[in-house]
This record gives C-alpha cells, sequence and structure tokens, in this order.
C-alpha cells in the first residue's frame, strides 16, 4: 500500500511537498532498501528507529507499572480498603494518555514541520522523549503545561542546534526543568503527585483527613532540626520502608517511584547493547559514595543527609535518572574513561543538591543536565590524555632504539 502512495509523495507528484513525512512513516515501518552506491559500508537491520523502539519497549515496565501506581495511591487518598487491579490500572491509564498525545502531538508534530521545511529526512529521537515527559511529570500537571514545555524543548533545545544528535542538553530533562521553574507551584508540594478525582467515574470518593501527598523526599526536606527522619505513608502514620521504596509503591513522579521496574528496563537496554553499563554503574556508585559521607557527616540542618545508601539510591528520579537519561547518546560522554568520570559526577551532584538543598529535595534532573554540559569538555581531557601518553611511549620507544 506505501509503495502505491509513493509516487504522490516524490518529486513532481501532488503531495510531495509532505515527502518527509511519508518518508518518516515508511522507515518507521520498514527497513529502507536504498543501498550506498560506492565505498565500504556494513548494512544491518538495526537502525535508529529500531534502537529506539527498544528504548521505549525498555520504558514498558516503568510505564505500566506508573498506571498501577496512579490508582493505587488514588484509592489510597480516599481511603478506600477494596483496591481492584483492572480499576487501578485503567485508571492510571487514563490519567496518562492525554499526556503522552499531546507530548507526541506537539513534538512530532514540530519535527515534521521542520523536516519539511528543511527538506530532510524526519528523525527518530521524539520517540523515546516523547513518552519520557509523561513519566518525569507529577500525575497531575496540566496537559497545556506539558504541551507549552514540549514546544519550548523541542524547539529550543533540539531544532535551532540542528535537530536529533546535534543537541547539547537532554531534550525530555529540560522540558522538566522548564516546567519546575516556569510553574513551581504546579510542579512541587503536596498536591500534585497524587490524582484525587476521579476519571471517568472511576475511583469516586472524598479525600480523607489524615491524606498527605507529599513525596518522601519532600517529608524529609521538612524535617530540619528534628534529629531523625521518618517518612510515612500518605494516609495514616505508617511508616515507608526500604522495600516500599524499592518496589515503588510511593508517591512521585508518574514512572520515577519503581526502582525494580527501572531496573528492569536497564537489563533490557543492556543486553540489547544499547545503554552504557560504564555510565550506568558509576552513577550508582556516585550516588552511593556521596550518600556515605553525608551520612557520615549528618546534620540535623539537612535531614536528608540522615537517610541510608539504599533509600538514597530508591527514591526521586535517581535511578531513573541514571538509567534513562544519563544514558542518552547524544548528550553523555563517548569516551570509557569520559563515561566513568562523567557519571561518577551526576551521581555525587544529584546526592549533593538532595542533601544539601533543602529547598529542592530532588537532584538527578539538575545534576545530568549540569553534566550534560560539561561531557564535551571531559571527552576532550580524555582524548588529550590519550595523545600525550602516546606521544610519550614514542619517545621513549626511539629513545630505547638509538
Amino acid at each position: 500500500m506505501l509503495d502505491k502512495v509513493k509516487p504522490y509523495f516524490q518529486e513532481g507528484g501532488r503531495l510531495h511537498a509532505f515527502h518527509s513525512v511519508y518518508d518518516g512513516f515508511e522507515t518507521f515501518l520498514f527497513t529502507p532498501k536504498s543501498t550506498s552506491t560506492s565505498g565500504a559500508h556494513i548494512h544491518d537491520s538495526m537502525d535508529s528507529k529500531r534502537t529506539m523502539i527498544i528504548v521505549v519497549l525498555a520504558l514498558m515496565p516503568c510505564l505500566l507499572f506508573g498506571m498501577y501506581n496512579t490508582g493505587y495511591q488514588h484509592w489510597t487518598a480516599i481511603g478506600a480498603v477494596d483496591k481492584p487491579f483492572f480499576s487501578l490500572l485503567l485508571y492510571g491509564f487514563l490519567s496518562v494518555l492525554p499526556k503522552l498525545v499531546v507530548s507526541y502531538a506537539v513534538g512530532l508534530g514540530i519535527e515534521f514541520a521542520v523536516a519539511q521545511w528543511r527538506k530532510e529526512e524526519i528523525q527518530e529521537g521524539f520517540l523515546v522523549t516523547g513518552i519520557l515527559i509523561p513519566l518525569i511529570c507529577p500525575v497531575e500537571t496540566p496537559i497545556w503545561m506539558i504541551a507549552v514545555a514540549t514546544a519550548f524543548s523541542v524547539i529550543f533545545v533540539k531544532e535551532v542546534f540542528g535537530g536529533t544528535g546535534y543537541n547539547i542538553f537532554n531534550v525530555a530533562l529540560v522540558t522538566r526543568a522548564f516546567l519546575f521553574f516556569a510553574y513551581p507551584a504546579q510542579m512541587s508540594g503536596d498536591k500534585v503527585f497524587i490524582g484525587t478525582d476521579a476519571i471517568a467515574g472511576l475511583g469516586e470518593g472524598t479525600v480523607v483527613d489524615s491524606f498527605t501527598g507529599a513525596t518522601p523526599l519532600g517529608q524529609v526536606a521538612l524535617q530540619a532540626g528534628e534529629e531523625s527522619v521518618t517518612i510515612t505513608s500518605t494516609v495514616g502514620a505508617d511508616p515507608i520502608t526500604t522495600s516500599d521504596m524499592f518496589f515503588g509503591l510511593i508517591p512521585g513522579s508518574f514512572g520515577e517511584t519503581s526502582t525494580l521496574c527501572i531496573l528492569i528496563g536497564a537489563a533490557i537496554l543492556l543486553v540489547a547493547g544499547i545503554a552504557s553499563w560504564r555510565i550506568i554503574l558509576s552513577v550508582f556508585a556516585g550516588g552511593a559514595v556521596m550518600s556515605l559521607i553525608a551520612n557520615a557527616f549528618s546534620s540535623p540542618d539537612y535531614p536528608a543527609s540522615m537517610l541510608s545508601v539504599a533509600d538514597q539510591l530508591c527514591l526521586g528520579g535517581f535511578a531513573f535518572a541514571a538509567v534513562f537519561m544519563a544514558t542518552d547518546p547524544v548528550t553523555a560522554c563517548r569516551t570509557n574513561i569520559g563515561k566513568y568520570i562523567y557519571g561518577f559526577l551526576i551521581g555525587a551532584i544529584a546526592i549533593i543538591i538532595r542533601v544539601y538543598n533543602n529547598g529542592y529535595p530532588e537532584g538527578a534532573m539538575l545534576a545530568v543536565l549540569l553534566m550534560n554540559a560539561f561531557a564535551p569538555l571531559i571527552d576532550w581531557c580524555v582524548v588529550q590524555s590519550n595523545i600525550r601518553r602516546r606521544l610519550r611511549r614514542v619517545k621513549l620507544n626511539n629513545s630505547d632504539h638509538e
């Protein structure tokens, strides 16, 4: 069917103005038939579109669990004892679906328009970005805010630099940062991370008096001056354990709460050879080392310093950033040694911001964006170091021969 309508989109066809749109759909569904006519090339069925699809598949555990947890938190907030699995899942699906649609519609719409204007192929980077944006935002983020932030990021962080592969900063994280700094009231606090209204008749009920929608890190930040920190559930005073944090039945951004699901996604990326294990490992190592240092010098003035290493690594968006944000091949370091340095600094800086800034209890987003800016410099230093070492080796070998 695609081959039948193809002449209409080629030069001279009545729909040739939409050639980039046609090409985007064709190459999304099928491996391109075109081959090189000169030079030495290796042809592989794994192109960048299929790479992006594997990343999307790796995000599915986080997306599905986010749907369930959104429903679970809502049912808990209204004091419901019975929590039907499929009702919870459907509630979460209906919560995230409009955000997914808006994210893809705005982002892909801009990329299609720019590609057609430039007479270029449509790039595939937004296949991942479009699903990342809803996953890293609170469930109560207004749809129009997501539309505005997505448009800003795609235009000013990606397209003005030349499109996919040329952006300096991670597009999804800049979207999140834009939302946080432009609309802080709607992106923080204890009312944005849990849906309290019924959707399509699902989850009808009144929020109980003892309900609090504060995330665990939000609770910790408010306990400055206390000799110890306690994290409780959204309803009642039951403590949240490390296992709760690991499995993810806690308030937080839609897809960031379950460390288990994030690690499943990491396994998919590593088996497929897409994500860098050096970056993932070093992010967790940097976070663990900085957590140990902060805990060793803990102070009531900085309550997050009292958290254990396991709690630090499981809470907030730390694990999600380590697996899906820091490993972005466009904005991360390219050299192997640089990946270790880059990842370790992301982990350490994320904990530093989280611990020593009570006004901003999550530092993973800012840590990744900061190191995006320094990634080229790190690679340059590593390459220059290799050049100097090899020059010394050559000089030494020459002197031995003489």
